[in-house]
């Protein structure tokens, strides 16, 4: 016997297909329908309706089916629950950055995955949840630099800003204060002369220094130049660096394990950026010295 869902323009849950009937009952497809639907109806105290379409029987369930097979759903902790199967997979979300805190983003992220880990769990699955936290480079040490020049020994604990959220505003502080910086430079003869020399047709001054942002970053700006340093220091393993990357760096994981709680999310095992980035800058020099890169 063939029963599906009921197609959504059809009264109905559940369908039965009446056609490999006739042969047998040696009755039109929808004489069999209705005999079927009423002795279905008299008899099965969860089908309360029915409707017959061509060959087609369609069946409705009682709302008392329904919500008695909820309330054992309910009562039953391990529905839907599988023996376990003998694999593991890993489940991998969040991956948040180490300057600012998690965002919208990062709460689908957090959820999907965390409803992934749940289903495979309930596949009968050993689920190891992990994050890759993103917890260094020019980002985090744009924060740092912020906090270090402008933070006046603030803390979270002192200004009553949940942690994450306090290094967020360093790093927005930065950006803010770059920009005036930038505002500045443009006024600047150095920047007149560039902007005659580099300038396209289709672009005004004012969408010139909008693409130009990122080189005076990189070769003209005194706040980019620090950050970068800041990097090179932390690279370096510079002991105060590392000392104030440590610092901010515990403010932000704090903030995080609060999201992830409230969340009810949790991590089986972390890995860190910091621990790998030199695995993979070894692999980038060898390619460019055998000119695999350009």
């Amino acid at each position: 016997m063939q029963i599906s869902a009921t197609r959504k323009e059809f009264e109905g849950d559940y369908t039965i297909v009446t056609f490999p009937f006739t042969k047998i009952a040696k009755k039109k497809p929808e004489e069999i329908g209705e005999e079927l639907g009423n002795y279905l109806v008299a008899n099965v105290a969860e089908v309360k309706a029915f409707n017959v379409i061509k060959g087609f029987l369609n069946l409705v369930v009682s709302d008392s089916f329904w919500a008695s097979f909820l309330d054992q759903i309910y009562d039953n902790p391990n529905y839907g629950q599988h023996s376990p199967n003998g694999e593991k997979v890993m489940v991998e979300f969040s991956s948040p950055n180490t300057n600012k805190p998690l965002h919208l983003g990062h709460i689908r992220n957090n959820l999907l995955g965390w409803s992934c880990s749940k289903i495979f769990e309930a596949a009968g699955y050993e689920v190891v949840r992990v994050q890759v936290v993103n917890d260094r480079g020019i980002a985090i040490c744009k924060s740092m630099l912020a906090w270090q020049q402008f933070g006046n020994g603030a803390t979270p604990e002192s200004t009553g800003i949940k942690s994450d959220h306090f290094v967020g505003d360093y790093y927005v502080m930065f950006e803010q204060k770059f920009q005036e910086e930038y505002k500045v430079w443009q006024q600047s003869e150095v920047a007149k002369t560039l902007f005659e020399q580099r300038k396209k047709k289709e672009l005004d001054e004012k969408e010139f220094y909008k693409e130009f942002k990122n080189t005076y970053f990189n070769e003209y700006s005194k706040l980019g130049s620090s950050a970068r340093e800041m990097l090179l220091k932390w690279e370096a393993g510079d002991e105060a660096t590392i000392a104030l990357w440590r610092k901010m760096n515990g403010w932000v994981y704090h903030g995080f394990e609060e999201t992830y709680k409230k969340l009810g999310v949790s991590f089986d095992k972390y890995y860190y950026e910091s621990d790998t980035y030199l695995l993979g800058k070894d692999i980038i020099q060898k390619g460019l010295e055998k000119g695999h890169f350009l």
